[in-house]
């Protein structure tokens, strides 16, 4: 096994072959470690000169790697590539036997590669692959936990549908589905040439819908536009992305973004025109029936080959909270060598500090929305 440390975004860029490879040979990989997701969000968001590949190597062939970038602020810290639009970060490590070796090259790896920085894995889903790091991690480390996600079990729609805690309902989502067929909304997949221009219409509907109500500022950005349509384009054709169009009396109405691994599909954005609430149309019933026929089991021509899980990625939202999904919290893993144990317990100090506050200010709206009003 070799390892190498790349900082160089044009070697990145020339990574695409063998990382998609690797890619397909790491199991719990998500959308957000493919190669055309990372390479362009470093194009958009990445800093000159502080790119961090860790690769490892067995011969020529890539077998590990790890996507990160240096951050001087609030302290040193090696973070994985994606960022805060990325749901969940991880490493790349092949199954298999040959893959525990890796996995104790590229713990060494990252060990030389931190020097005096923190290692600092933020949003690593439960089974994430850089967990077979930390075990062999040979420093001081931690864990914490970090967003909640919600998911549901990758089913057809009626089984959901089952999942509703009354008859009643779901009577009322069955009626929601037949509302949708009788305005007669249609849905169609687009073809990979069509991409682009799809992810435009999604971003005007996207801004049109939250106009004048609070959103993901980041949503609206250039950047982020730059970002998705140079991305999603290589992952659909990857099988990494799907990009429905949903139309109404001829005009497209809304457009869905899920994304796709070989575990989870994922919806991870949208835009919808007010004229689909104006018409009585349940936009949420209408997305999830839309995702569910990308895990394998939606029972009418899905793509998913057997995805496990329905994943409604990070948030607390209430009406996810309508199907009953499974909450998942995230880690956050943190690799210190003696040097920086003093960064390690700055971060961990940091967590406990930030959680606390969130804690009280809960507990005070709560009070508020209660009537009891006072700090």
């Amino acid at each position: 096994m070799r390892t190498e440390l790349c900082r160089d975004e044009r070697e990145f860029g020339r990574l695409a072959e063998e990382w998609a490879a690797l890619y397909r040979r790491c199991g719990t990989a998500t959308p957000f470690q493919t190669h055309a997701w990372l390479h362009s969000w470093w194009l958009s968001y990445g800093t000159p000169g502080r790119l961090r590949l860790v690769l490892v190597r067995d011969g020529g062939e890539l077998v590990a790697a790890a996507p990160l970038m240096l951050v001087r602020q609030p302290w040193p810290a090696l973070v994985p590539l994606g960022g805060s639009i990325s749901d969940f970060g991880d490493v790349l490590i092949e199954d298999g036997e040959r893959g525990e070796r890796a996995a104790q090259a590229l713990a060494d790896g990252l060990a030389a590669a931190a020097r005096t920085a923190l290692i600092d894995f933020r949003e690593v889903r439960p089974g994430g692959a850089v967990e077979r790091v930390y075990a062999r991690w040979r420093g001081p480390r931690r864990q914490v936990p970090d967003s909640l996600c919600l998911e549901l079990p990758a089913v057809p729609m009626d089984d959901l549908i089952g999942r509703l805690a009354t008859s009643k309902a779901q009577q009322r989502v069955r009626a929601k589905l037949r509302k949708l067929t009788s305005l007669g909304v249609e849905r169609r997949a687009v073809r990979p040439e069509e991409v682009d221009a799809a992810l435009r219409r999604l971003l005007e509907l996207h801004r049109l819908q939250w106009q004048g109500r609070k959103v993901t500022t980041e949503h609206l950005q250039d950047r982020f536009a730059e970002h998705l349509i140079r991305s999603v384009g290589p992952m659909v054709r990857a099988g990494d992305a799907v990009v429905t169009e949903f139309r109404l009396d001829g005009a497209v109405v809304a457009v869905d973004l899920t994304l796709l691994s070989e575990r989870l599909a994922g919806g991870y954005l949208y835009g919808a025109h007010p004229r689909l609430r104006e018409r009585k149309a349940d936009v949420a019933t209408m997305l999830l029936h839309a995702c569910a026929q990308h895990t394998g089991a939606g029972g009418d021509g899905g793509t998913g080959g057997g995805r496990r899980v329905l994943s409604l990625l990070r948030g607390n939202e209430p009406y996810k909270h309508h199907w009953r999904p499974q909450p998942v919290v995230n880690r956050r893993l943190l690799l210190a060598r003696r040097r920086t144990a003093p960064l390690l317990s700055a971060a961990v100090c940091d967590v406990a500090v930030r959680s606390g506050g969130k804690k009280l200010l809960d507990r005070f709206l709560d009070r508020k929305r209660r009537g009891g009003g006072g700090p």
